[in-house]
């Protein structure tokens, strides 16, 4: 029965590569593109280039790794069509298990050293916990409750990138590529999902994004629910207040237009709502296992209104969610988000909603630790997001499987190539 399970799952990876190789449009690119994937797949410390060239063909170091190299760096194939194909394959199996619950926007830190890697700069490095020479992509993932995809990934460009001729055509960055803050290329890249008409569902985001009043008025422009982090500092009207109406002050003039606000009556921090509300106004609530238990905080919602600039507005914004977590043995609340959420949402459903970025923290951990995402070895533009893409095609075909067979069975195609023993391969080339 195993057998048949792994013969199965080679037809299936046989059936995916082929599906790829659509996307990468050329029928000479179906061998590289399947030996890159099984290298992916395959265990290693390493995943650049040269590394799986030697796994795959111990033999033929040289002449695979020029083929790898190829198909990797210079083929001019869109990496965006083959993330678009693998998602479309795997969401076919994990929304068997259920609706898409979630709209995931993240981005991932990939430490680097030396200033040469395309988008490599000093920024906030998620992996590090602090700031650092790194590259950072943006993406875009669809969760339920038991999986998640990755559907969209772009390589965030510095502003110091975005202005330096000479480093971008080092790099090979198109011309149309200009600077983009990190909440506009995930809205871009919520466009692009939109018009492929994938399921729609709420967008979660960290207070990277969500404490950007832009983004969130984006979203509520193209009809997306959202949950998204904000900063304890974030000033909101609390239950029962709003700014006021506009007073005309004369009878001369154009009518006032603006709402108002004054010393004793002025919205106040996301903080301060959260310390003054009673201790009746905190659940425990209990979201998932974890490798220490059961997952679970002190938890409150409420109504309120963003304030943010609302005194160049004819009308208050309209009423939110603002979800508070507060976990034992804290001083004071740790984590705040806004919810456009149907007023009549549970405080439960609230919280696994945005609890549900932990999928995609998990997701990019793996695609690290075992899949290589940031194991790239080069320095281009077009190479960054064939690797990236490729890294993600792969973790979408362990997806599907994941979804398809409780456990899996170990592929048969996914095995270590035998090597006689004293053997030592010939022509191995330096890293790409």
């Amino acid at each position: 029965m195993g057998r048949a399970h792994a013969d199965g799952g080679t037809r299936r990876f046989e059936g995916f590569v082929d599906r790829l190789s659509r996307a990468v449009r050329h029928a000479d690119r179906r061998e590289p593109l399947r030996l890159y994937l099984t290298g992916l797949l395959l265990p290693g410390e390493r995943k650049s280039v040269e590394p799986m060239a030697a796994r795959l063909d111990p033999r033929h170091v040289s002449a695979r790794h020029q083929s790898l190299h190829h198909f990797v760096a210079s083929a001019s194939w869109e990496a965006e069509e083959v993330v678009r194909s693998a998602s479309d394959y795997a969401l076919a199996e994990v929304e068997r298990h259920g609706p898409i619950a979630a709209w995931v926007v993240d981005d991932t830190g990939m430490p680097k050293k030396g200033r040469h890697s395309v988008g490599v700069g000093r920024q906030y490095c998620g992996p590090l916990g602090k700031q650092d020479n790194c590259q950072v992509a943006v993406s875009v993932s669809l969760a339920n409750a038991v999986a998640s995809v990755p559907c969209a990934y772009r390589l965030y460009l510095p502003e110091s990138w975005s202005e330096d001729g000479s480093r971008r055509r080092a790099a090979g960055i198109p011309p149309e590529v200009s600077f983009r803050t990190k909440w506009q290329i995930a809205l871009d890249q919520i466009d692009a999902l939109l018009a492929e008409q994938l399921p729609r569902a709420p967008i979660v985001a960290d207070c990277g994004y969500g404490d950007t009043t832009a983004f969130r008025d984006a979203l509520t422009a193209r009809g997306l629910p959202y949950v998204v982090g904000i900063k304890a500092e974030t000033s909101l009207w609390p239950p029962g207040m709003e700014p006021r109406a506009p007073v005309r002050t004369g009878t001369r003039g154009r009518p006032a237009t603006r709402l108002r606000r004054d010393a004793r009556h002025a919205p106040v921090s996301a903080r301060a709502i959260a310390m003054a509300l009673p201790a009746s106004a905190w659940r425990t609530v209990r979201w998932r296992e974890g490798t220490r238990g059961r997952m679970s905080a002190r938890c409150a919602a409420l109504r309120v209104r963003p304030a943010h600039r609302d005194t160049e507005r004819s009308v208050p914004r309209d009423r939110e969610w603002l979800l508070i977590e507060w976990p034992g043995g804290e001083s004071e609340p740790t984590k705040y988000w806004l919810s456009t959420a149907h007023e009549a949402a549970c405080l439960g459903d609230l919280v696994a909603l945005a609890k549900i970025r932990w999928r995609i923290e998990r997701d990019f951990q793996e695609l690290k630790d075992e899949i290589g995402l940031d194991h790239f070895e080069g320095r281009s533009w077009r190479g960054f997001h064939h690797h990236g893409a490729l890294c993600i095609a792969a973790y979408a075909f362990l997806a599907a499987e994941r979804a398809r067979l409780s456990p899996p069975a170990p592929l048969a195609f996914l095995r270590p190539v035998r090597v006689p023993k004293g053997f030592q391969p010939r022509g191995a080339a330096r890293a790409s």
